[in-house]
């Protein structure tokens, strides 16, 4: 290449360290390369894009690597926005999926067009005596889930696309989720072979935004709400309890592979793991718990209620768990944001906790050994959603969770 394009200069080259089953990894997080590739499977009259950035990588480490990629025109150029996966193995050469084409996804390739929502509406829904749709893309996230939104008519829902061995838990989820304090979006409809639910609107605030402006909602309210889902009782469909020990040695490993030659890091990462160990290899589930409850899984609604709008995790857990977990994500807020939101998810974080310990009765320490735990999961967002400064993230985000620990 005689001279770079613009697209070299969209994201900052990221420096990971390397992967020797894997030697095609650095080109994953080298835009250049990246525009190249997914050029060839765009129509050239797109040209450049104005923006190029990476929405998840996925590393299984001697195995595999994933990246997602979310590609925007100028706003003049009234184009859609485009994700592009590419994935490399040691069994298999580079892979490229241009959304919507997901093989472990086989309902969204319909879901995301307009002709498809409209379809799959009138038959696993209602009926709807209109001919035009438009889809919003939500969320995605490659070969394990999509959120879309289908707007037909004055219809608003909310798709959710899943893999389809995924679809029962899912909805066994949900259902666990009704019995909880909070409101739930209610469920408009379901295709299981597909793996696709609709989900109605709910309209609101998320509780993230509302505290990072400055509002301090009730703990007592969110408590109370997420009491009665503890308080169901554990049966034959209470679902296959979370996997704490898992999840604390898979973000472990990447820590350690991720800090190979970094001494000071490594070293603390060391001394943590002396504690949280032990604590992941002694904890047990206790009774039902949400198992990802964090700030922006609730809505504020207008009526003044409380929705529960992410709900899949819910299983055996631990209900102080749960509350480490709010708590790590308002930390975690405070720590990388600037005031005056910074300010805010300090002090609502610390209000939280103080309610919970008061209402509960729980030992602090107990709680703080949670709340570090999740934590420490909670770093691994500097290693799959990875910006050109993701040591220096992941080195505060570790110091977080020693200064957590005491």
């Amino acid at each position: 290449m005689d001279s770079p394009s613009a697209a070299s200069r969209l994201f900052a080259r990221i420096e990971f360290t390397t992967d020797e089953a894997l030697p095609q990894l650095g080109d994953l997080f080298d835009s250049e390369w990246v525009w190249q590739v997914c050029q060839a499977h765009l129509p050239s009259a797109y040209g450049e894009p104005s923006r190029m950035r990476i929405r998840h990588f996925l590393h299984s480490i001697g195995r595999s690597a994933l990246a997602c990629y979310e590609l925007e025109w100028r706003k003049d150029r009234f184009l859609p926005a485009e994700f592009f996966t590419l994935s490399i193995s040691r069994q298999r050469p580079l892979r490229i999926q241009r959304f919507p084409d997901d093989e472990r996804l086989p309902a969204l390739a319909e879901a995301a067009t307009p002709g498809g929502a409209i379809n799959m509406v009138n038959a696993h829904v209602l009926k709807v005596p209109v001919r035009r749709a438009r889809v919003q893309v939500i969320r995605y996230r490659p070969g394990f889930r999509a959120v879309l939104r289908h707007h037909i008519g004055k219809l608003s829902l909310y798709a959710r696309v899943l893999r389809p061995a995924d679809f029962a838990p899912f909805l066994a989820a949900y259902h666990r989720s009704t019995r909880s304090g909070f409101a739930v979006p209610g469920l408009a409809g379901h295709w299981a072979t597909g793996g696709i639910l609709w989900l109605t609107a709910l309209r609101g605030e998320t509780l993230r935004a509302l505290i990072r402006g400055g509002y301090k909602p009730p703990p007592e309210r969110v408590l109370a709400d997420l009491e009665r889902l503890w308080d169901t009782p554990l049966n034959g469909d209470a679902g296959p309890p979370l996997n704490l020990r898992r999840a604390y040695r898979r973000a472990r490993r990447s820590f350690r592979h991720h800090l190979r030659g970094y001494a000071e890091e490594t070293r603390s990462l060391r001394e943590i793991d002396n504690v949280l160990d032990s604590f992941s290899r002694a904890w047990r589930p206790v009774c039902m718990a949400h198992n990802d409850f964090y700030d922006d899984q609730l809505l504020h609604l207008r009526d003044g209620r409380l929705a529960l709008v992410d709900f899949e995790d819910i299983a055996p857990g631990d209900p102080m768990l749960d509350i480490g977990n709010f708590i790590g994500h308002l930390q975690w807020s405070a720590a990388f944001t600037t005031d005056p939101q910074s300010t805010f998810c300090r002090e609502y974080g610390r209000q939280f906790r103080e309610a919970a310990l008061e209402r509960f009765g729980w030992d602090a320490r107990a709680l703080a050994l949670r709340e570090a735990i999740c934590l420490f999961r909670i770093c691994t967002n500097t290693i799959r959603h990875p910006k050109a400064d993701w040591r220096r993230r992941l080195d505060a985000g570790l110091s977080l969770v020693a200064e957590t620990l005491g």
